[in-house]
């Protein structure tokens, strides 16, 4: 019984240490296949639906999406 409980506890380890860096490694690989948005994305994805984008509308919507980027940090 012992034995089972020790080979639980070590397997529950391991996997969370698995898990952990598996993880890691597949939103690495995300990030790497579809880069946040940078201004240029933004400044198409504005005309794409209609919207002038001015310099000023560009600054405001890069600095809402840094704020959210630091808040979901």
């Amino acid at each position: 019984m012992g034995w089972l409980a020790l080979g639980l506890v070590i397997g529950l380890i391991i996997g969370l240490i698995g898990g952990f860096f598996g993880a890691r490694a597949y939103m690495k690989r995300y990030f790497q296949d579809n880069p946040p948005l940078n201004e240029e994305m933004l400044r198409t994805l504005m005309m794409q639906s209609g919207q002038t984008p001015s310099a000023k509308k560009m600054n405001q919507m890069m600095s809402k999406m840094k704020q959210a980027q630091k808040s979901a940090k």
